[in-house]
């Protein structure tokens, strides 16, 4: 089990009735709770959400709180400052004054800072410090008015070729205040995708997906990815960028086999964190398998770190793998699938 569980389950005297677990481990924790506790889970990671409904637990998916009460919530630390704060003020909103909050995390992944974000709502105490980690309670003092969620988006500007476009990027999605150096080294390429069904890997804030929507009106774009938070944000630079809402399909997926099939190009700046842990195994199926998902004559188009394996990976997978550009740290990989005699008579 999770350490943070194992606290958490240390001082479950604190907890009663119907409690929501926010962002909590995949792990036994649900299962070893007393029965005077009414646990609901609330996560914005795909991957932990099919974790939880495999577990036959009450999970809900998404950027905001799930319809159902609770009367009292325990927090594990994400990785975004900012995200930790938007988590408070939903959590407050829904509870009356004198309602505890609990926030368990490891100290290495921040929980002594994440507790003074805990100060301006009420009164706190440290309950716990074990297993390298700690819990802290805080008793609330105030119900702040629930704010929209597009007024947590930090907004910032990318030039590219066809014009600026706005960027909205909300708590705990990658890059969130500025374009990240491979995502600026791949844009130049993007002109060179294929034209047609594309999907972008890991969208983030969106801002593949929208440069590709606006490089061509016919294009259509499948944003994948396992934040939920992400995924909004794509959908809100859609908005602000007055896109066509027809080229954009959003979706949820755990990996690259959750993507549609016969795809001209799967274009990605892949990702490699899961909370505050570093995770290749998503981008590396995807060098690995992505073949499956394209047509004949599809592309694969990524950006990487130039001391990761991928090009072994996808030449593994394509029989060859070329590389566009190496600046900055960063490496623009292409490889596309044979076209067959009878596609190109």
């Amino acid at each position: 089990m999770d350490p943070r569980s194992e606290v958490v389950l240390r001082q479950q005297d604190y907890l009663t009735g119907a409690v929501l677990f926010v962002n909590a481990p995949c792990d036994e924790l649900h299962t070893e709770l007393p029965p005077q506790i009414n646990a609901q889970f609330w996560t914005w990671n795909y991957n932990e959400f099919l974790y939880f409904q495999n577990q036959n637990t009450h999970i809900h998916f998404g950027t905001q709180l799930p319809e159902s009460e609770f009367e009292q919530a325990v927090i594990f630390v994400p990785k975004s400052k900012e995200l930790l704060n938007y988590v408070l003020h939903n959590v407050l909103s829904r509870l009356k004054p004198g309602a505890s909050i609990f926030l368990v995390g490891e100290k290495k992944g921040g929980v002594e800072r994440a507790a003074k974000q805990l100060q301006p709502y009420g009164s706190t105490i440290k309950l716990d410090s074990a297993r390298h980690c700690q819990m802290w309670q805080l008793i609330s003092i105030l119900q702040p008015e629930l704010k929209p969620l597009e007024s947590w988006v930090q907004e910032y500007s990318v030039s590219t070729p066809k014009g600026d476009l706005s960027i909205c990027a909300l708590p705990g999605v990658f890059s969130q205040n500025k374009l990240d150096v491979g995502t600026a080294v791949l844009l130049p390429y993007l002109s060179q995708v294929t034209s047609g069904k594309i999907a972008d890997f890991g969208c983030g804030a969106g801002v593949i997906s929208a440069y590709l929507a606006k490089l061509n009106p016919k294009n259509r774009i499948f944003s994948l990815d396992v934040d939920a938070f992400a995924l909004a944000s794509t959908q809100l630079t859609f908005e602000k960028n007055n896109l066509l809402p027809e080229q954009l399909e959003i979706k949820a997926v755990s990996g690259i086999e959750d993507a549609p099939l016969f795809l001209h190009a799967i274009v990605s700046n892949p990702p490699f964190h899961q909370g505050i842990h570093t995770d290749y195994n998503a981008s590396e199926n995807l060098c690995k398998t992505s073949r499956r998902h394209l047509k004949s004559g599809g592309e694969l188009w990524i950006v990487a770190n130039r001391f990761l394996n991928y090009p072994i990976l996808i030449e593994q997978s394509f029989g060859q793998c070329s590389t566009k550009a190496d600046q900055q740290g960063f490496k623009v990989l292409f490889a596309s699938t044979q076209k067959n005699l009878k596609e190109q008579r």
